[in-house]
């Protein structure tokens, strides 16, 4: 009885372990943009990702075809425009609603391959939500252009989402690594234009590599562990707490203070992700005894 409950909680644990450890890794980022600016404190994170996953999976020991080898350039591109848009959100706009707003990307993808009636109450709860954060009202706290990266980064996360199932049949160590490979191209020498000689202060770098490590190896490595022994409902309930858990760290660790209406709306948002994640995983056993 131990064992299994042990076998339970642990996964689940390395789950919000990984959510902790990225939310903690880039507020921890976020107080380098004064100093390097959002596009090289991405350059950073990404380039050093890249080289810790590659020297940790290197992916050249599995084969790699020319179909396969497309599909990982989409995922690396999608990839890394989706952590520069991101970041650059952040510099005008709080960090948990950053996340709730790049969240409706993975939503709008579980929406539009459902037909349920029961995601058009999800569809409610997204909607009510972002329309909540959205800087509708002239008198708005939120920075429309903040807003509008943050939009674009959720374009990208549905665009990463599609690309990665293409090179799902992939070992996850090789399509990861070389995936930031390929967005390290597209990051660093933007980063690198933005940045300048800033990006080589000894300092600068060493705490690249600690946003590196905190913020992608680590809750990457926790989420291989987790998705091997966790039901795939049980993980994305876990990881729709992700809004929830970035706005309270970033309270914590930034200062970043939301109004009862943004906790309100963000809790719209984890609601329709639980939902959606919870829905879809029952209704896969129905169709499944249908079909037999």
């Amino acid at each position: 009885m131990t064992t299994q409950r042990t076998s339970t909680w642990l996964p689940a644990l390395a789950v919000l372990g990984s959510i902790t450890s990225l939310s903690i890794g880039t507020s921890f980022a976020k107080k380098l943009f004064p100093l390097i600016g959002a596009e090289g404190t991405s350059a950073l994170r990404v380039g050093f990702s890249a080289l810790v996953l590659l020297l940790f999976w290197r992916p050249w020991r599995w084969p790699l075809s020319r179909p396969d080898a497309i599909s990982v350039i989409r995922y690396g591109f999608a990839l890394g425009v989706m952590n520069l848009l991101f970041y650059l959100a952040l510099r005008t706009i709080p960090f948990g609603i950053a996340v709730a707003i790049e969240f409706s990307g993975p939503l709008a993808v579980a929406m539009l391959a459902s037909r349920r009636p029961i995601d058009f109450l999800w569809l409610a709860c997204a909607v009510t939500g972002l329309l909540m954060l959205l800087p509708l009202a002239h008198d708005s706290p939120l920075d429309r252009v903040g807003v509008l990266f943050a939009l674009g980064a959720a374009v990208c996360w549905a665009l990463y989402i599609l690309s990665g199932k293409r090179a799902g049949h992939l070992h996850a160590g090789q399509s990861v690594s070389l995936g930031l490979v390929v967005a390290s191209v597209v990051v660093v020498p933007y980063g690198v234009a933005h940045a300048g000689a800033s990006l080589l202060d000894p300092t600068i770098l060493l705490a690249g590599v600690g946003v590196a490590i905190v913020s992608s190896a680590i809750p990457m490595s926790l989420e291989m562990m987790a998705l091997k022994r966790l039901p795939s409902e049980t993980y994305g309930v876990m990881v729709s707490l992700e809004p929830a858990v970035a706005s309270l760290l970033a309270m914590l660790l930034l200062g970043e203070h939301l109004d009862a209406g943004q906790w309100l709306a963000i809790g719209f948002v984890v609601i329709a992700s639980i939902g959606s994640t919870v829905t879809a995983s029952r209704a896969r056993p129905a169709a499944a005894e249908m079909a037999g």
